[in-house]
């Protein structure tokens, strides 16, 4: 898997405009608020089953209500379609 560059990436990150460039690291991020810290880890739970089947695991943070996700592929030192698939997947599930 290589990262995404040039129009490719353009491209890939149009599909998720809710998702914010990192500074200074070839990675997205987005914090996701919910109702309480049920919906929150029931949210968190869903996307850890995906992320086994996919073997591809998101950087995350979460306190009470509020889940803060990184997305970027570390063997391909950057962004690539895995990032993106695991994004709309979330966008997807969070409503």
């Amino acid at each position: 898997m290589n990262a995404l560059t040039g129009d490719a990436r353009a491209k890939a990150l149009a599909q998720v405009p809710a998702w914010t460039e990192v500074e200074g690291r070839d990675a997205i991020h987005r914090e996701f608020v919910f109702g309480d810290f049920n919906e929150a880890f029931g949210f968190m739970t869903r996307v850890a089953l995906l992320a086994d089947k996919m073997n591809h695991h998101p950087e995350w943070f979460n306190v009470y209500n509020k889940v803060q996700v990184t997305m970027s592929t570390h063997d391909a030192g950057g962004l690539t379609d895995l990032d993106i698939k695991m994004a709309s997947f979330m966008d997807a599930i969070a409503g």
